[in-house]
């Protein structure tokens, strides 16, 4: 039986969403994207304003922003490959809202992020802890401007 991917991101600038929905095409998986009960302003995502919504929520490693839209069967997926922005060297909590939200046991992870300035870091490791059960993770990977040949190669590493 094929395995049946899911790729799900976050993207507050639309980035990440771009570079999600080509994986997604070139995997032949899923795509879903994590929005926000509450959408992102340009003001909540100034990060030099240490009391917008994107710092109070960083600042907070309790913090769970709402999903917006329906609940996924995570159950038919065998790969979810989960990609987000760095905000704070790290996830931002949304990602952790999306984890906790579902059954991952049995499923492989695979993380990606985009940044315009630092790396995975330990963004990846990180969010081993919002995840319970029997999960295989692969190592993470920054992906900002990919072309479908990197993707593939990515992907015959990754899946």
């Amino acid at each position: 039986m094929a395995k049946k991917v899911l790729v799900a991101v976050f993207s507050a600038s639309g980035r990440t969403k771009k570079v999600g929905e080509k994986i997604a095409a070139v995997a032949g998986a899923d795509f879903y994207e994590i929005k926000p009960a509450e959408p992102y302003t340009g003001a909540d995502l100034n990060w030099m304003n240490k009391n917008s919504r994107s710092s109070v929520e960083m600042n907070d490693p309790s913090a769970r922003p709402g999903i917006a839209g329906n609940t996924l069967d995570m159950a038919i997926y065998d790969t979810v490959i989960i990609g987000f922005p760095i905000w704070w060297g790290v996830a931002p909590r949304i990602i952790e809202t999306f984890l906790e939200s579902y059954d991952f046991s049995g499923k492989k992870i695979i993380p990606f992020c985009t940044s315009g300035g630092s790396g995975v870091g330990r963004s990846d490791t990180a969010l081993h802890n919002n995840v319970t059960g029997d999960v295989k993770w692969a190592k993470g990977s920054q992906i900002n401007r990919p072309s479908e040949g990197a993707i593939r190669r990515w992907l015959e590493e990754v899946l």
